[in-house]
C-alpha cells in the first residue's frame, strides 16, 4: 500500500493549533539564548537513516517468535514497508539488504520501485553466520577466519556476490559482521584466526569499486562465549587500516559490554577519521536489539553530542556516516517500533544541536565541572519535540506519525492484503 498524502495533510491541519502554540513557544525560548531553531529544523529535515530489510517482520528470541500479520514476505513488499514509514516520517529515505535473504530476481525493476517510493539503497550486509541450504563448506567454526581455506574462499566469494548485487541496486557500500570465534578455551588459535580474518578482509576490499566503503562491525560476544575475532571498536580499527582508506568501523550501539562508554569509542573513532557509520538500538543487558531510546535516552543524547562535535570539527575529514537502525521487535508492531526509533533519534540529534559548544569548551577549560554538566544536561532537558514535528511537516509528512497510522489502519490493510500467516523473510 502506499500512504495518502493528503489524509496526512489533514490529519496535520487538525492539530495545527496546538502544535503552532507549542513550536513558537519553544522558538522563542531558543531565540532567547541565541539558538537558531528554524537552522535545527532544517538540519533535521535533511536527516536520513536506512531501515532494514530484516527489521520488518516480527523479530523474537533463540525461544521463539510470534508474527504480526500482514509481514512482509519478498522483497517488494518490504520496500513498500519502508515507503510506507517514510511517507510517515520524512526520515527513513533508505533501506539496507541483507544478502542472501533478500536477493532481487530483478534488480532494475527492484530500483525502479525503490526510486518511485523515493528509496535509496543504503550498505549491503553479507551473511556468513548462518549455513545456506546447498551450502558446500559450513560456516560452524567460522567464516573468514576458518582454520578450513575452503570455507573462507567461499565466505570471500560470497561478500564479493553481495558487492556485486549491491552495484547492481545503486549500493555504496558493505557491512560485514562475522560471528566468528569459540566457546571454548584451546578451541582457536587466536592470532592464528585473526590473520586469516585480515586476509580475507582484504580480499572483499580489494574487488570493491573505487567508490565504495567497507564497515567492519565488532561485538564482544555471542554466539560465541569465550572469545571473539573481532571482539571490540579496537580490533575493528585495526583490521580497517589494514585494508586501507575506505574501510571503516561501524558502531552498533547493543554491542558493547554493560556500561561501555560508546560515546568515547565514537569520538576517538571520528578523531583518526574511521568511524563509518551507526546501527541504532538499545539495551540493558547485551545485544538487546530493543527501542532506539527506550532504556538509555541519556547516553543517546551523549552520543549525538560527540558526533555533532566530530562533524563541527572534522579535521581527520571523517566521511558522511551511514546510519541505520539495528533493532528486532517480538512484541511491538515492527513498523511502529521503527517509527519510535526514529522519533527518538532525531529528538537526541536535536536535543545535541541545542548544546553551545563554544561554551562548553570555555566552561572544560575553567575546569567548571559543574557548569559543563550544566550545560549538556540543560539541552538534553529541552522538549524538542515541537522542533522534530516540524522538520515533519516540512518534509510532507505526519507529524505525529504513530497516530497517523493507525487513524489510517495501516496494518490492518496490511493484514487484508497479505493476510494474517505470513513470516517475513530472513527471519
Amino acid at each position: 500500500m502506499k500512504i495518502d498524502k493528503s489524509r496526512l495533510e489533514e490529519l496535520n491541519q487538525s492539530k495545527e493549533w496546538l502544535h503552532s502554540g507549542t513550536l513558537n513557544g519553544l522558538l522563542d525560548n531558543l531565540a532567547s539564548q541565541n539558538i537558531d531553531g528554524q537552522a535545527i529544523i532544517e538540519q533535521l529535515s535533511k536527516f536520513q537513516v536506512a531501515i532494514p530489510s530484516w527489521a520488518l517482520g516480527a523479530g523474537g528470541t533463540r525461544f521463539g517468535r510470534y508474527n504480526f500479520g500482514g509481514e512482509p514476505s519478498n522483497l517488494e513488499q518490504k520496500i513498500y514497508d519502508v515507503g510506507i514509514i517514510h511517507s510517515l516520517t520524512g526520515s527513513a529515505g533508505a533501506i539496507s539488504l541483507h544478502i542472501p535473504w533478500d536477493i532481487p530476481s530483478d534488480a532494475q525493476a527492484i530500483k525502479e520501485l525503490a526510486s518511485d517510493l523515493d528509496i535509496k539503497f543504503d550498505a549491503v550486509n553479507s551473511n556468513t553466520f548462518q549455513d545456506q541450504k546447498g551450502q558446500k563448506h559450513s560456516y560452524k567454526f567460522g567464516s573468514l577466519c576458518n582454520e578450513s581455506s575452503e570455507s573462507r574462499n567461499q565466505a570471500v566469494a560470497h561478500n564479493i556476490e553481495v558487492i556485486k548485487i549491491g552495484e547492481q541496486l545503486g549500493s555504496k557500500s558493505i557491512t560485514v559482521w562475522l560471528a566468528d570465534g569459540s566457546s571454548f578455551p584451546g578451541q582457536m588459535n587466536f592470532r592464528r584466526a585473526l590473520d586469516h580474518t585480515s586476509d580475507s578482509l582484504k580480499r572483499i576490499y580489494a574487488e570493491m569499486p573505487s567508490d565504495w566503503s567497507m564497515f567492519i562491525e565488532y561485538k564482544p560476544y555471542e554466539p560465541h562465549f569465550y572469545h571473539t575475532v573481532i571482539q571490540d571498536w579496537g580490533t575493528s580499527f585495526m583490521l580497517a587500516n589494514e585494508c586501507g582508506d575506505r574501510a571503516y568501523t561501524l558502531v552498533d550501539l547493543g554491542h558493547h559490554l554493560p556500561n561501555t562508554n560508546i560515546e568515547h569509542i565514537v569520538s576517538t573513532l571520528m578523531y583518526k577519521g574511521k568511524l563509518g557509520g551507526f546501527h541504532f538500538n538499545d539495551s540493558k543487558y547485551g545485544d538487546d536489539d530493543l527501542t532506539v531510546g527506550s532504556i538509555k535516552p541519556y547516553q543517546l543524547f551523549l552520543i549525538f553530542n560527540e558526533l555533532v562535535f566530530g562533524m563541527l570539527n572534522n579535521n581527520a575529514e571523517n566521511p558522511d556516516l551511514s546510519w541505520m537502525i539495528d533493532a528486532s521487535h517480538n512484541l511491538k508492531d515492527p513498523l511502529e517500533d521503527l517509527m519510535e526509533s526514529l522519533d527518538a533519534i532525531l529528538i537526541a540529534y536535536a536535543q545535541a544541536l541545542l548544546v553551545d559548544q563554544a561554551l562548553l569548551k570555555e566552561a572544560q577549560q575553567n575546569h567548571d565541572v559543574s557548569y559543563c554538566q550544566q550545560i549538556l544536561q540543560n539541552a538534553f532537558r529541552t522538549d524538542v519535540r515541537p522542533l522534530v514535528r516540524q522538520a515533519r511537516i516540512n518534509n510532507n509528512a505526519a507529524s505525529n506519525p504513530i497516530e497517523a497510522y493507525r487513524k489510517l489502519k495501516v496494518r490492518k490493510t496490511l493484514i487484508d492484503e497479505r493476510g494474517m500467516d505470513v513470516t517475513a523473510t530472513g527471519l
